[in-house]
């Protein structure tokens, strides 16, 4: 069901994006689960702004593994740790661990940076890039 709702995220406009989810209707996830078309339709609203932004800053709105398997690689290491003396050697855990899982990150962080491109370009005034 995933990959027959994709073309209406991915689409290049609100249009082509109103267009596909109308074939996803109807088509045969569209038809055994017609709840979740209407679900999108409800929230259309809160779907159209996303459109506004390049394909790089969306698919990396869209394409949540990356965060999520952050956030599971840190739940892991906090729980291992258990109890912490003080905040500052929690900090100084999570540091290194993000430290340790960016160093590992291969080409899949090429979207990142087209995004991060993406960002400097629209929000020029609130963005800075670090000092190397």
């Amino acid at each position: 069901m995933a990959a027959a709702l994709k073309p209406v995220y991915t689409a290049p406009t609100v249009e082509a994006a109103l267009a596909e989810l109308a074939a996803f209707e109807q088509g045969q996830w569209g038809q055994r689960y017609a709840p979740i078309v209407a679900s999108w339709r409800r929230a259309w609203d809160q779907v159209i702004p996303f459109f506004a932004f390049p394909p790089a800053i969306r698919k990396i709105i869209y394409t949540t593994n990356a965060i999520e398997s952050i956030n599971a690689q840190l739940r892991k290491i906090i729980k291992t740790r258990g109890h912490f003396p003080s905040d500052e050697a929690a900090t100084k855990l999570l540091w290194l661990a993000l430290r340790n899982i960016t160093g590992k990150w291969g080409s899949s962080t090429h979207d990142w940076k087209a995004a991060m491109n993406q960002f400097a370009i629209l929000y020029e005034e609130r963005f800075t890039q670090p000092h190397h």
